[in-house]
């Protein structure tokens, strides 16, 4: 483990929009363990996503704990990793609009995450949600009870009283390596569905270019004729 600071992160929406939860898992360089979680009354899923995130780094850089060292935030986010660590770059380049024009969702959020995150060493990890994985299964409940109206218990003590297993991934299921095995495989083609019209691309950043920045995009890889029908199936439901 040596001295890095370890993050798991998640949000919950009911409804999308919704009420809403987040919840933070964090095991500081002391072998500390500080949950983080809140709720509130109208928002979405992608919302309490990143609020999770931002909740998490802030709590660490006011605790000092940033230092010379490396943060780990695992997330099951795709949004919220591709965003911090590709698209914002582009929206900041073209004054927060979307390469349609439009303005980002959510810009008031993401501005606060990549300010906390400048000059911090950082390395985002996808976790699949509902996998197993201890630390991701633990916030999910956290920003559900929020989500819920609940008022969970938050754990506040040594790492070594910690109750969740965080670092035993001995039950995690085999979605994340799968996951993984997917994406090497080489792509028979990717589909994007924006604003309900589905497309077939020959490459991911063709279909990347199609969907980067657009509200409510959808995009899927197919690594055959008879996956990529089905796909299209289940993008058009």
């Amino acid at each position: 483990m040596e001295d890095n600071i370890f993050i798991w992160t998640d949000g919950a929406s009911r409804g999308n929009p919704g009420p809403g939860g987040w919840g933070a898992v964090i095991v500081s360089p002391e072998k500390e363990v500080i949950e983080l979680g809140d709720g509130k009354e109208h928002t979405t899923n992608n919302r309490m996503e990143l609020t999770g995130a931002i909740s998490a780094i802030s709590f660490v850089s006011k605790n000092n704990f940033t230092t010379g060292e490396k943060i780990l935030i695992h997330t099951d986010s795709s949004y919220v990793i591709n965003g911090i660590t590709k698209w914002v770059h582009g929206w900041r380049k073209n004054n927060w609009l979307t390469s349609q024009k439009e303005e980002v969702l959510n810009r008031d959020l993401w501005e606060k995450l990549f300010s906390l995150t400048a000059g911090k060493k950082i390395e985002w990890r996808y976790v699949a949600g509902h996998s197993g994985t201890p630390g991701n299964e633990r916030c999910d409940e956290i920003a559900a009870a929020f989500a819920d109206g609940n008022n969970p218990s938050l754990y506040n003590g040594a790492l070594s009283n910690y109750p969740v297993p965080l670092f035993d991934l001995s039950n995690v299921s085999l979605v994340n390596k799968k996951t993984k095995s997917r994406s090497k495989a080489k792509a028979y083609s990717y589909l994007s569905m924006v604003n309900g019209e589905i497309m077939k691309h020959k490459s991911w950043e063709e279909c990347e270019k199609r969907v980067k920045g657009k509200s409510g995009a959808k995009f899927k890889k197919a690594l055959s004729a008879k996956e990529e029908e089905k796909i299209i199936k289940e993008l058009a439901e």
